[in-house]
């Protein structure tokens, strides 16, 4: 059955990035209750009906007869988002955030991304991750920048190959790679379950939440890596599925706040998607409690919580139950929001209303109008941030494959720091940053081109704390168990952050946190007898404004059993940081599984605007190397 194709304009981005990124997302059409306060625009997506499965590494040409599941267009164009114009925003079918997209596990989809930017120069394109999804399968899909693939040249299409692999059902979203896109453009992203859910409710919301800036994308990048270093400046807003209002400002269409349409006496699961570019949010509802049950895509026994405390990059999924008509005395409800270890403090909010389809059995309570609370905050959220729920997420059903402290084989610690000199200001890992002018193609075409002659050296990485000093690359063998801790240290002139870290491919299971340095005894009496959520995103805590520089100042312990080969990054996923260079790259397996398609099948990967491009006159050659249509 025909989905109808999406469709907008894509304009230029700024002339900054070296050869900025790979073309993003993809949308189905998922109509969110429009309570939401932003309503989805129809998308997209052609079944052909004489599809077939291809598993073959031969590149298939994807001509008139095969039709994408999904297709996407993006553009670049004056917006306004919380009282804020920019003439330099990147919307996904006009809108910010995208359409949600709901996939269901255990199938294969194809994603046609159209890079419709109208402009001669050729190394401006956008770039797609599909945050917490493992792209092992399809190793020039995961749309990391310097990591797995090349950007779609401008006026060009790529296929994407997603391969959503059972038990994988939960809370994910789409968004930019490179510079500072992903603050607008990004979108939901929701794996449904193949059978009935663990968890009993009537519906589910998506709650996703962003950062709105002053400054445009280029003057942020521009600010970032230029000498002298200037700050983006703090958010200005934290928005709810792109809506919101600034303090002093006058309600219109697009500077007012959210609304979350609920009906009494129901359950809710309502998903939290941690978009935001800078912003460490902790936040809760006016007068009704949560029950957490996901995080991260994964599901976990529940946990009751007043608030949520969620960074950029994070996702959870909680029970929310309205109350009864006879309990109501008014109709609408506060969902509050403020930064945390931030230098200034921003405070948000988004209404929750309640809706009445049969004004008969009850009154119903006048609704106010839709305005910033006047006076003191309707709430007093905690101001610590550090431990928050450490060592309590737990997986919902036991997992037999958890690693034992006995089957691990290294442990890798990443040392991150801020260093300041010269006018400008980088974040590195064990002294290495990663940015975007390097490397200058990306990490597997060079694998592949070189015919592994920059594949990186398992014996030099265990001689130099887990990196390989000649590739700045973290390899490991297929196989292995590995810990990788995170240290926070202070920075050249003893200041300290917090950052959230993401990890691409398989996730990890997280051993914890806390202050100082990591004690591997100590923290294994904690974990004994747990049996942890896998993650994709964590909190690493600051726990002093001020410090020693070079001081270990608090960490992050992961546990990872490592099945997936392929180029992974593992990063902080604040924009900022990541520009400046608080990236870093792995290489999972050896030469032999990290390189098994015959180079003769994917040359049209290898180089910048290949055959696995199209436009109007060209169709791609593409490999399916998970199986798909034809």
């Amino acid at each position: 059955m025909a989905k109808p194709l999406i469709s907008s304009t894509f304009l230029s981005f700024p002339k900054l990035l070296l050869w900025s990124l790979p073309l993003l997302f993809i949308l189905i059409y998922t109509y969110l209750d429009g309570g939401l306060g932003l309503k989805f625009n129809t998308l997209v997506a052609f079944i052909s009906p004489d599809e077939q499965a291809v598993t073959s590494t031969v590149p298939t040409k994807h001509g008139s007869s095969f039709s994408p599941d999904y297709s996407l267009r993006v553009t670049e164009q004056l917006f306004t988002q919380s009282c804020i114009t920019k003439d330099e925003v990147i919307l996904v079918n006009g809108t910010s955030p995208g359409p949600g997209l709901r996939l269901t596990e255990g199938n294969i989809y194809w994603i046609r991304v159209f890079n419709d930017i109208d402009d001669k120069n050729l190394t401006m394109a956008l770039d797609s991750h599909w945050h917490g999804l493992s792209m092992a399968a399809s190793p020039f899909s995961d749309g990391t920048p310097g990591a797995s693939q090349w950007p779609i040249p401008p006026n060009h299409y790529f296929d994407y190959e997603l391969d959503i692999g059972s038990g994988t059902a939960g809370t994910y979203f789409y968004h930019s790679h490179v510079g500072f896109q992903a603050v607008t453009a990004a979108g939901p992203l929701i794996v449904e379950e193949a059978g009935k859910p663990p968890f009993e409710y009537d519906e589910d919301r998506i709650i996703a939440l962003s950062d709105v800036f002053e400054k445009s994308n280029s003057e942020i990048e521009e600010g970032l890596i230029g000498n002298p270093f200037q700050w983006s400046g703090e958010t200005a807003n934290i928005l709810v599925n792109g809506q919101g209002q600034l303090q002093g400002s006058t309600t219109s269409a697009d500077c007012a706040l959210a609304t979350i349409r609920v009906d009494p006496d129901k359950t809710y699961r309502f998903r939290f998607i941690g978009g935001t570019a800078l912003s460490f949010v902790s936040l809760a509802f006016e007068d009704h409690e949560m029950i957490l049950i996901e995080a991260d895509g994964n599901y976990v026994k529940p946990v009751n919580i007043s608030y949520l405390q969620i960074g950029s990059g994070q996702r959870f999924s909680v029970l929310f139950k309205t109350k009864r008509r006879s309990d109501l005395s008014k109709s609408q409800f506060f969902l509050q929001m403020e930064t945390r270890d931030r230098p200034s403090l921003t405070r948000s909010y988004a209404v929750l209303e309640y809706q009445f389809a049969n004004l008969k059995r009850a009154p119903r309570p006048k609704p106010s109008p839709l305005t910033l609370p006047t006076g003191a905050p309707p709430l007093t959220l905690p101001a610590n941030t550090f431990g928050w729920l450490d060592y309590k997420l737990l997986s919902l059903t036991p997992n037999p494959d958890f690693p034992k402290t006995s089957e691990v084989t290294r442990r890798i610690t990443i040392r991150t720091h801020q260093i300041i000199g010269n006018g400008s200001i980088m974040w590195a890992q064990d002294d290495s940053p990663w940015i975007e002018s390097f490397p200058h193609e990306p990490y597997l075409v060079s694998l592949y081109k070189n015919n592994s002659m920059e594949f990186p050296s398992l014996d030099r990485a265990t001689a130099h704390q887990g990196i390989d000093p000649i590739t700045r690359v973290f390899p490991a063998a297929i196989g292995e168990v590995i810990e990788i801790i995170i240290q926070n240290t202070g920075s050249d002139v003893g200041s300290v952050d917090v950052h959230p870290f993401h990890a691409h491919g398989a996730h990890y299971y997280d051993l914890g946190s806390g202050n100082g340095t990591y004690d591997p005894v100590a923290n294994e009496e904690l974990i004994r007898g747990l049996s942890l959520a896998q993650r994709d995103t964590t909190m690493l805590y600051k726990y002093a404004e001020k410090t020693t520089p070079g001081i270990d100042m608090g960490w992050r312990a992961w546990r990872l059993r490592v099945t997936e080969p392929g180029v992974w990054m593992i990063h902080c996923h604040i924009l900022q940081h990541m520009v400046m260079g608080m990236q870093t790259v792995w290489v999972m397996g050896n030469e032999t599984e990290v390189l098994n398609v015959p180079l003769e099948h994917i040359q049209g990967y290898l180089d910048y605007g290949g055959s696995v491009n199209g436009n109007d006159t060209h169709d791609p050659h593409v490999v399916h190397f998970a199986g798909g249509n034809v």
